[in-house]
């Protein structure tokens, strides 16, 4: 079959060498295509090209003749290249192909629908710095008497974060009709965690919980970022601190449990670690400029509130997020119905 082919190569390069125009040069590339049916490799082209050659050409000079074989040897290398190049891109298309599909699993599995209290406005902003979020923000909204959030930060991403905060969800799911005070939470996701995650899975969270019948606001945390209370009444912050190990270091685990009261006005700013650790390009954002921030809106909705300060932030960051951004925002305000 190479023999074959070899001649009707060398009748299209001695049609081409006698007329040098465009329909011989159309009929060449027509003809290529054989050589890509036939797995005809780049090297063995350039042999046929040059055994056709000598034979149109038989005064060719052995110099030429000899850069043919230069020529092969280089091609050789190319082609390995190309086929492991060619490879690459494949297994990326099929990573690409996985990844979209697990974004959308995660975005269905990961639903969850904001408690709508008299007196609390809830505003949330969770925006991934790739296709997959690393955050997750989890609200218990059984028809019950509080209003919970949970917001964990996975320290991992793609994939393997995606199946860890799902797992994550459905045993908070079974906390439904229960206890609900943050240690509590927190010592029965630890338990989850330390027994189904790996060990290389890190996993920071904050809960709180809000009680309307006397607005307060208790809550724990997994070393997880300090939330920040804004006090309408001093126009100050306060970080609410609560010591707790990541989920999942060990069995057991003492969660601290604190409680404050919110009046009109005062509201509770929920956190990860992409908005206190934004970077821009001269470095790290500090906490002052966040609570400026959430300052300037304070007399907005929780939501608006929220929105407006990842804008700003991401501004800041010349519109590229280095990290996933969690905000969650539980606003007392007597005008929510």
């Amino acid at each position: 079959m190479p023999q074959e082919i070899g001649k009707q190569y060398k009748e299209l390069l001695r049609q081409y060498l006698n007329g040098q125009n465009e329909k011989d040069l159309y009929y060449g590339q027509q003809f290529s295509r054989q050589f890509i049916e036939k797995n005809i490799a780049p090297e063995d082209v350039i042999g046929i090209h040059q055994k056709a050659l000598s034979e149109v050409l038989p005064e060719l000079t052995s110099t030429v003749e000899h850069s043919f074989d230069f020529l092969i040897e280089m091609m050789i290398h190319y082609g390995l290249a190309l086929q492991e190049h060619q490879s690459l891109i494949r297994k990326q298309e099929e990573l690409q192909l996985e990844m979209n599909v697990a974004t959308k699993v995660q975005d269905t599995l990961l639903k969850t629908e904001q408690p709508n209290f008299k007196g609390i406005d809830i505003g949330m902003v969770s925006v991934p710095a790739k296709e997959m979020n690393g955050d997750y923000v989890y609200f218990l909204n059984d028809g019950g008497t509080e209003a919970c959030v949970a917001v964990a930060d996975v320290m991992g991403k793609g994939i393997p974060a995606a199946l860890c905060m799902s797992m994550i969800k459905f045993g908070m799911d079974g906390l439904k009709g229960t206890n609900k005070h943050p240690r509590k939470v927190l010592n029965i996701v630890n338990r989850i965690v330390e027994k189904s995650v790996d060990d290389s899975m890190f996993i920071s969270m904050f809960y709180g919980q809000y009680d309307p019948s006397d607005s307060s606001f208790s809550y724990a945390s997994a070393g997880h970022e300090p939330a920040l209370m804004y006090d309408a009444s001093k126009n100050a912050f306060t970080e609410l601190n609560a010591k707790g190990l990541l989920l999942g270091v060990q069995k057991e685990v003492l969660f601290e449990e604190h409680s404050v009261v919110l009046d009109d006005g005062d509201f509770v700013a929920i956190m990860t670690d992409g908005v206190t650790e934004a970077r821009t390009d001269n470095g790290f954002i500090e906490e002052e400029l966040i609570q400026t921030l959430l300052l300037e809106e304070r007399a907005s909705c929780a939501q608006v509130m929220a929105d407006k300060v990842y804008s700003r932030l991401l501004e800041m960051q010349n519109f590229h997020l280095r990290d996933d951004f969690t905000l969650v925002i539980f606003k007392k305000d007597p005008k929510k119905v």
